[in-house]
């Protein structure tokens, strides 16, 4: 009755067209195709639901009869069962023992393989895959015929495995009788296209020669696909397991696809191997899931997967990329003592429990992406190893992941692990420092010129694409580029940290960045910003060894005539040696610790090196004529010797004669003489020393007065950065200033 409405319609539409309407009939017209569309869209279930034949029972008779006449899909020959209702319960024993001999005579018959066609058919009763396979012989080459060379390979270590856990279940007793030794091969390819199974499946311990197709598949009591090895592709696409799925210790040489597959029960994947891709993206875990101890040696895809229970890695090497983007754990994941040889992408992913990356293996070139990750300090924590997770942790840019950064240096330090909390923190930094270089030398997209964006490293077709696309409209953000047809990802990642979209800036504007850029910059390559004590201290024992030389060469070596006044060659090799020492120290601390140590040496070099190498070259160029020459430049307070904090003092004596009384010259005959220069600077550096040794007030020239106060000066500048870095890396010092 549908059609015969559809059909005056659609003729009464024609004479719409031929002219046999006239204009006062085109709304009646417009109004009835209008009908027509949506009286399709109603019929179309019910001319689906006629046209798809309802399931008809599969009988010994037919089933003979299919067995016989096998059909052709794809060019191979296949045994057609689709869409068919199997009835293999218990109470149809007769039907379900000859189902299997003589389906299992068909498919082992013959040297060309059989495939197996079960899709949109509903099974009742357990279905048991090992009933149909080819018994595998213990030992011999009977197979060797139907296997590739990596097949035969694996069969090999399969027999020797299974033999060996025979011998030891005997050695040790566990069993009166040896268990026969399961081995089956599946010649031919099996599809269960969205096929329904409402008992139980068992494909325990067989190897599938072609490829497995179970698109839509239900399995609504537990699968059972423990030992399985699949040589070609597998295909779980949309299936749906109701309960416990095993897939343990299987071995999959092709590619694997789950997508979208929902895990209603616990599933278990341990100690299995994938040698292709597999794809677990949009998959539905509700379950607890076991990953452990799994050989992942192609990409793994995750992506948009969602974790209602456990998600368990532990143990797992992941040989390529680990793809997790926007995927949800609802419940604890667990990468404890995996192994990571490159990248895990955790962009746009949400953690509401806990990621537990403990005692985890990163490889050189695996790191973390946490761009865009949804994670909250006081719901959620992210665990690893104390001192080392933090250096994995990878974001690219400033901008969106701010609020991530400060919410993943709460989780460190809510775990107590000070240096974790400091490695984001330093991440941190360096990509603000990256963003204020954008700001004073990047190029705007909405005002550069085609030669300006050709240094940059855009071509023409993109230099092209940029002017056409900001004619239009302005660029809001780098990433509006990724909108553009003739810029790729890798283009864009090339460029990212030139460009920007900002309005020019003004002149103060562009000062103060300057400014910030300056002394972020100094942070960052003298501490880290904070957050290494040892690379702190290397610079100070650099510094100090530095300015000892120069105070015990304008002290020692004065003039050379007409009477000399020079140190003795002991002298100058205990000083000489010391320094060396003292530097190599300092140079190989500052090298094991720094980030970048050729820039951490220059910056350092620059702040003590030009300037008071300068004063000592004029000074020495215009020489020395004042009263004291045999006297040192250095006296000490000779009332008390102690250890002192000598950080309110100043390098120069009071000019009241009693401080003169108490402070003397140094004696320059004496053998330790050369350690009073380390000591001064000592002072001058730290603000601690053994002795008050201080610059004399009398005859004493400028420049010599110049260079110390420089020291003093940068030494309190360094008194604030060391502080500033305990406080940071040592835990009482970091509570007092956190919490």
């Amino acid at each position: 009755m549908q059609y015969e409405y559809l059909a005056a319609d659609l003729r009464y539409f024609c004479d719409l067209r031929a002219g046999a309407l006239g204009r006062g009939g085109l709304a009646m017209a417009l109004a009835g195709l209008l009908w027509l569309v949506v009286g399709i869209g109603w019929v179309a279930p019910v001319v689906a639901a006629e046209i798809t034949p309802p399931r008809q029972p599969l009988t010994l008779e037919i089933l003979e009869q299919r067995l016989a006449t096998p059909s052709r899909q794809e060019g191979k020959a296949v045994i057609d069962l689709r869409r068919f209702e199997i009835d293999l319960r218990p109470e149809n024993e007769a039907f379900r023992s000859r189902f299997y001999r003589l389906l299992q005579t068909r498919l082992q018959a013959g040297s060309t393989p059989l495939g197996l066609d079960l899709s949109n058919a509903l099974i009742q009763g357990d279905f048991d895959l090992t009933q149909l396979g080819l018994r595998a012989p213990l030992y011999g080459e009977a197979l060797a015929p139907l296997l590739t060379a990596a097949e035969q390979e694996q069969l090999a270590r399969d027999r020797r495995r299974l033999s060996q856990l025979s011998q030891l279940s005997q050695s040790l007793l566990i069993q009166a009788q040896p268990t026969p030794l399961r081995l089956f091969l599946f010649r031919g390819s099996l599809r269960l296209t969205q096929t329904q199974f409402k008992g139980r499946v068992n494909g325990a311990n067989l190897f599938f020669l072609d490829r497995l197709e179970a698109r839509g598949a239900v399995f609504n009591q537990e699968v059972n696909w423990t030992g399985a090895r699949f040589s070609q592709t597998v295909n779980f696409i949309a299936a749906i397991f109701g309960q416990s799925a095993r897939f343990r210790n299987s071995l999959f040489f092709g590619r694997v696809r789950f997508n979208q597959s929902q895990f209603w029960g616990p599933v278990s994947f341990q100690g299995s191997e994938f040698q292709a891709n597999a794809n677990f993206n949009q998959a539905l875990f509700q379950a607890d899931s076991n990953f452990s101890r799994l050989q992942w040696q192609q990409n793994v895809d995750f992506a948009q997967a969602s974790w209602q229970a456990t998600a368990n890695f532990s143990r797992s090497r992941f040989l390529q990329a680990l793809f997790l983007t926007e995927t949800r754990f609802e419940s604890l994941a667990l990468f404890q003592q995996a192994q990571f040889h490159q990248p895990i992408n955790l962009r746009g992913a949400a953690i509401a429990d806990q990621l537990d990356f403990g005692d985890a293996r990163f490889l050189p070139g695996a790191y973390i992406n946490v761009t865009g990750l949804e994670f909250s300090a006081d719901q959620a924590q992210i665990l690893g190893s104390p001192g080392q997770i933090g250096r994995f942790i990878s974001v690219p840019m400033l901008p969106g992941n701010e609020t991530l950064l400060r919410n993943l240096v709460r989780n460190f330090r809510r775990l107590e692990q000070i240096a974790d909390a400091n490695q984001i923190e330093y991440t941190t930094e360096v990509l603000r420092l990256r963003e204020l270089q954008k700001r004073l030398t990047g190029i705007n997209l909405n005002t550069a010129s085609p030669q300006q964006l050709g240094r940059v490293g855009f071509t023409q077709t993109q230099q092209q694409a940029i002017l056409q696309a900001r004619a239009a409209q302005p660029f809001l953000s780098p990433t509006d580029l990724l909108n553009l047809d003739a810029i790729d990802l890798a283009a864009y990642v090339k460029v990212r940290d030139r460009i920007m979209t900002t309005t020019a800036l003004s002149w103060l504007t562009r000062l103060q960045a300057a400014g910030q850029w300056l002394l972020l910059s100094l942070l960052l390559l003298l501490s880290r910003y904070g957050t290494s004590s040892g690379l702190t201290l290397g610079i100070a024992i650099v510094a100090i060894a530095f300015f000892s030389l120069l105070f015990w060469l304008i002290d020692r070596y004065r003039r050379w005539q007409p009477t000399p006044i020079a140190a003795p060659p002991w002298e100058v090799g205990w000083m000489l040696s010391t320094f060396s020492g003292l530097m190599l120290g300092g140079t190989s601390l500052i090298e094991r610790t720094a980030e970048q140590a050729g820039w951490t040496l220059l910056c350092l070099g620059v702040l003590i090196a030009p300037l008071p190498l300068t004063l000592v070259f004029i000074l020495y160029g215009q020489g020395r004529y004042h009263k004291l020459m045999d006297s040192s430049y250095l006296v000490e307070d000779g009332s008390m010797r102690q250890l002192r904090l000598l950080i309110a003092r100043l390098p120069v004596i009071p000019k009241f004669p009693f401080f003169r009384d108490r402070y003397t010259p140094i004696l320059l005959d004496r053998r330790w003489n050369w350690l009073n220069y380390y000591d001064f600077s000592l002072n001058n550096w730290l603000k601690f020393g053994f002795n008050d040794i201080r610059l004399r007030d009398e005859h004493l020239p400028g420049l010599i007065a110049a260079l110390v106060w420089y020291q003093w000066s940068l030494g309190i500048l360094y008194i604030a950065l060391l502080l500033w870095t305990f406080s940071r890396t040592i835990p009482g010092l970091n509570l007092l200033l956190y919490f």
